[in-house]
């Protein structure tokens, strides 16, 4: 597990399958508990949820240890609600199996919930890590084979690092270049 700082090892764990209900991927190994499975290749959490979440920009960081303890209350009270006895050597919400991870979510997620602000907040990051990778620069991201961006078939740049779309993705200009465009695409 990666160093994150001001957070403990089971509120990182919390997070990350938080990340992992709301974008699943596969496991890192055959001990991770906190992302289930329940999918192939990179979800949320290969690509950098909970980096994102604690980027300073985002403005979650200094709340985080605030909202797993949260998930883990409520992943306690819907393990009593539905009968279940989660593993105690792991967080509440990693303790769920996939599917009750995800019944938990559409409750928090759902309209009229007291907390939804925060829960779809936290949801949020998770998808803005995988669909752009945001907490990293995207040639970075990008030579680094980052999932979601891989998965969505995102083009790489040049081998000097530019985009420059030599193919119109429409197969046809939709406009023309603007008269006062340099020849890097800037506006003047």
């Amino acid at each position: 597990m990666d160093d994150f700082e001001g957070l403990s090892a089971d509120q990182v764990m919390t997070l990350e399958a938080y990340a992992d209900t709301i974008i699943p991927g596969e496991r890192r190994g055959p001990t991770d508990r906190a992302v289930a499975g329940a999918a192939d290749g990179g979800g949320a959490v290969a690509s950098g949820a909970v980096e994102l979440m604690l980027s300073p920009e985002g403005g979650l960081a200094g709340v985080l240890d605030s909202l797993a303890e949260g998930l883990n209350e409520h992943a306690r009270d819907y393990a009593a609600r539905t009968g279940l006895d989660p593993d105690p050597a792991v967080p509440p919400f990693v303790a769920l199996e996939f599917a009750d991870r995800v019944a938990l979510a559409q409750e928090l997620l759902g309209p009229g919930h007291p907390e939804q602000d925060l829960w779809v907040a936290l949801a949020m990051f998770s998808t803005m890590a995988w669909d752009t990778g945001a907490h990293m620069h995207t040639v970075d991201a990008m030579a680094a084979g980052h999932p979601g961006l891989t998965a969505m078939g995102f083009m790489p740049p040049d081998p000097d690092g530019v985009w420059r779309f030599p193919r119109f993705s429409y197969g046809r200009a939709l406009a023309a270049l603007h008269p006062r465009t340099t020849p890097r695409g800037d506006p003047q």
